[in-house]
């Protein structure tokens, strides 16, 4: 029974420093063999490895890609303007043992290097250029500088830069506000401009358009004194033709046109001689200013 009991224990101890004695990494991780408190291997890919138990261990540490984003930081280009810049670093452990070995394993104190690192060298680069310049002109550039400077300090501290980038390049509010209103004022000095190049264009073709009228009733008013003429004249000599043919008759067609016209009311009342040429064709047809050779002072009767 004893003997039973040892072997559970022999078999149990045995599984136990089996158990110790194994290890896995994962792809997402790196792994640092310690053999006492000495780094003895670090250079593992994912898998199943063994180590020696109470003698060997092992730390791992996270090998995904990590991101730096620092809060952003004021600078000072070569104009004495401040900038707030937002940027950030993507980066991972290259070399596990220089990693470990400059930060601990700690991927906070990485950041930490990496972002004071990148703050002296935006320093720097925006002490060189303009706002225009680190706004649009040479942003890239910059961008590319950076790059390659944070890759070259990354070696010391075993890691892989990814990628560096300024999110966002920011004014101060105060300088905001002030840089707001000037271009403000700028479009309002444009926009005035183009209302008085407008108002200006507006009265030229006002006054061409009202002398272009003004010709135009001159030329019309012209036509139609032309045109009344040349119908008066006209109107003048049909008369003047008829008048020829039939002096008489014409004589009588304008007396009653005139009659016509002047009684062409029952209200209407005349006062002159009645032996005035004006009546004659009332007293004889023929026109004859006294046929009978009576008294013509009579009443003087209206056709009905």
């Amino acid at each position: 029974m004893l003997q039973n009991k040892a072997i559970l224990i022999l078999i149990a101890g045995l599984l136990i420093i089996g158990l110790l004695s194994v290890f896995t990494v994962d792809e997402r991780e790196r792994a640092i063999k310690f053999q006492l408190g000495r780094i003895v291997r670090a250079d593992y890919t994912p898998g199943l490895y063994f180590k020696v138990p109470f003698v060997q261990s092992i730390q791992k540490l996270d090998g995904r890609v990590q991101n730096m984003d620092a809060p952003p930081e004021l600078y000072l280009t070569s104009e004495k303007k401040n900038l707030f810049v937002d940027s950030f670093v993507k980066w991972r452990i290259g070399d596990v043992e220089r990693f470990y070995t400059a930060t601990g394993g700690s991927p906070i104190l990485a950041s930490d290097r990496i972002a004071a690192f990148v703050r002296q060298r935006l320093r720097d680069e925006f002490g060189k250029r303009t706002l225009n310049d680190v706004v649009s002109g040479q942003r890239t550039e910059v961008m590319a500088i950076l790059t390659g400077m944070v890759k070259d300090a990354s070696e010391t501290l075993g890691v892989e830069i990814i990628d560096v980038r300024i999110k966002r390049i920011d004014l101060p509010e105060e300088v905001s506000n002030s840089v707001y209103q000037r271009m403000s004022a700028e479009r309002e000095e444009v926009a005035k401009d183009f209302r008085s190049r407008g108002e200006e264009a507006a009265t030229i073709i006002r006054a061409k358009a009202n002398r272009e009228r003004e010709v135009m009733l001159a030329e019309a008013e012209r036509d139609a004194q032309r045109i009344r003429g040349q119908g008066d004249a006209g109107a003048a000599e049909i008369y003047a033709n008829a008048f020829k043919q039939n002096p008489e008759f014409y004589s009588l067609y304008r007396s009653l046109s005139a009659y016509r016209t002047t009684f062409n009311s029952k209200s209407d009342l005349i006062l002159m001689e009645p032996n005035t040429d004006f009546f004659k064709y009332f007293k004889d047809p023929t026109g004859s200013s006294n046929p009978t050779g009576k008294d013509s002072t009579g009443p003087l009767e209206l056709p009905k």
